[in-house]
């Protein structure tokens, strides 16, 4: 957006390493709020209710300072289309809703029912939809559902997918120590949430070492998330502290030293309604690094990756030990897994052009925009 032309404010939580309350990076101003995790369905609606009251006091700041043409809110919650719609009814704000997750998918996941929540949920999913002028999906999927349970014309529907930048992100000279002669290294990208699933991967690490024995193998796991404070305490229960590693949240160099020094990369997330439609990050970046996949029965997930991954048909630790070993002791496998990603990220994972379709969405919202004010001021005879 900045190298287009546009002037960017972001308003987000603070999180570790991000505690100041406003400044600017690389001409984007960013405006931040205290944020509390929930654990619990009432803990939502404080985190939901102050967050909202934060977005919004910050959303007047930044008018203060100049005039807000459009406001783009990320979900989850499916909420923030209310912060938007008090600047559409005083200003005539445009309204982008970036489609990232299903809420009502994700409370299912979560708590396992659907009750007066999720109804709520599924509520305010539709208004969120009724009230976008553009939505941004990350996949086919999102598209078909912001336009069948959304009821969103579908020229109003813009596919953007969430490649990585292939100039930032490639292969780089490994971390020396994630590098053990004799030794494979399995890892795993991403945010560690209850509905990640990375207990998996730590319980299969657990299977290979301890159970088949093997001491070719050897675990990192990169990022940060709720749940990563009980998965040191399982890895160090289940006897792995000399075998898995947690790095922490990376970015840049250190990041692209810890994933070129991976063989095989894991998806640990587990089948169900939420995670069968989502498009995952780590598809795209293993893929991008030439790293074979072992995931479990993921729709979309397994449309994405193709003939790159490994499909695991049974959700257990075990199963996923069976997958990642049939990859580890098949260098060949390995190899010809790893050239068809590569191949297909550098063919089809191209940030500039999902870039283009995103900005084309954007003018042609303004567009439309400017012709029905037209309209409104020269009314046809």
């Amino acid at each position: 957006m900045t190298e287009a032309g546009y002037e960017v404010s972001v308003i987000c939580p603070q999180g570790k390493g991000y505690d100041k309350s406003y400044e600017v990076i690389n001409g984007v101003h960013i405006y931040r709020h205290p944020l509390r995790e929930a654990k619990s369905a009432k803990g939502y609606l404080r985190e939901y209710g102050t967050a909202l009251f934060h977005q919004l006091r910050l959303s007047f700041r930044v008018r203060r300072r100049q005039s807000i043409d459009a406001i783009q809110a990320c979900n989850p919650p499916d909420l923030m289309f209310l912060v938007a719609l008090v600047h559409k009814v005083l200003f005539g704000t445009r309204f982008v809703f970036d489609h990232h997750d299903l809420s009502p998918e994700l409370y299912v996941t979560k708590f396992g029912r659907k009750d007066l929540f999720y109804r709520l949920l599924c509520f305010f999913e539709r208004q969120t939809f009724r009230m976008a002028d553009v939505s941004i999906a990350t996949n086919e999927t999102f598209r078909d559902i912001a336009i069948s349970r959304g009821g969103m014309e579908p020229d109003r529907v813009v596919v953007v997918k969430s490649y990585p930048e292939a100039s930032r992100f490639h292969r780089t000279i490994a971390d020396p120590s994630l590098v053990v002669p004799g030794k494979r290294l399995i890892g795993y990208i991403g945010i560690m949430g209850e509905q990640d699933g990375v207990d998996s991967l730590v319980r299969a690490l657990a299977e290979i070492v301890h159970v088949r024995k093997r001491d070719d193998i050897h675990g990192i796991i990169i990022g940060d998330g709720p749940e990563l404070p009980r998965l040191r305490a399982m890895a160090a229960e289940l006897g792995l502290g000399h075998v898995l590693r947690f790095s922490g949240y990376l970015s840049g160099q250190p990041l692209m030293a810890h994933l070129s020094a991976m063989d095989v990369g894991v998806i640990p997330d587990p089948p169900n309604e939420f995670n069968d439609k989502l498009s995952m990050n780590k598809v795209f970046e293993y893929m991008m690094l030439g790293l074979p996949i072992v995931q479990f029965n993921l729709r979309q997930a397994i449309r994405d990756a193709g003939n790159a991954a490994i499909v695991v048909r049974e959700h257990s630790p075990r199963a996923l030990a069976d997958g990642i070993l049939a990859l580890v002791d098949d260098p060949q496998r390995c190899s010809e897994m790893a050239s068809v990603g590569r191949a297909v990220a550098e063919r089809e994972f191209r940030w500039t052009t999902e870039a283009r379709r995103y900005l084309g969405a954007y003018r042609t919202m303004f567009r439309r925009s400017l012709d029905v004010n037209d309209q409104r001021h020269y009314p046809a005879s």
